[in-house]
């Protein structure tokens, strides 16, 4: 590992552990993201976390209260990393290939299929709340379905 990748990964670990101490897991290759898609059966939320700080710093909070405050629990809690686990974040988006890669984002897949997709462009500039209540209403409209 050199200097900068040393760097980086002492400034992303508390991005990670935000996500991580809510029960979220990472999928750290791109096969732990292949074998989490084809295994999973219900609904998954998956965090593509980033280190952009105005869009990401409202992303992690507004994705943590959303869980907490839903009904409509997730059955699982994931994230990649997009910048830092750059394969398994190339391999998650291909399973949503026809959306633009954005980060961060947020995806919702119900029995490995994109269910509902929250780009960067939603997150960065909006309030905190107004994110998390768009998320609820996502799980909320999955879970239903």
């Amino acid at each position: 590992m050199n200097a900068y990748d040393e760097y980086m990964k002492g400034i992303v670990a508390p991005m990670r552990k935000q996500l991580t101490d809510e029960g979220f897991k990472e999928l750290l290759t791109a096969e732990e993201v292949n074998e989490h898609v084809s295994e999973a059966q219900g609904v998954s939320l998956v965090v593509i976390n980033s280190v952009c700080g105005c869009a990401a710093g409202l992303a992690r909070p507004a994705v943590i209260e959303a869980v907490r405050q839903t009904d409509a629990k997730p059955d699982h809690l994931v994230t990649v990393f997009a910048g830092q686990d750059k394969e398994a974040t190339a391999q998650m988006r291909n399973y949503f290939e026809e959306i633009p890669p954005s980060s961060p984002s947020v995806a919702v897949l119900k029995d490995g299929q994109l269910a509902y997709f929250i780009p960067r462009e939603q997150i960065e500039g909006h309030p905190m709340e107004h994110i998390r209540d768009h998320l609820v209403g996502a799980l909320e409209q999955v879970s239903a379905e």
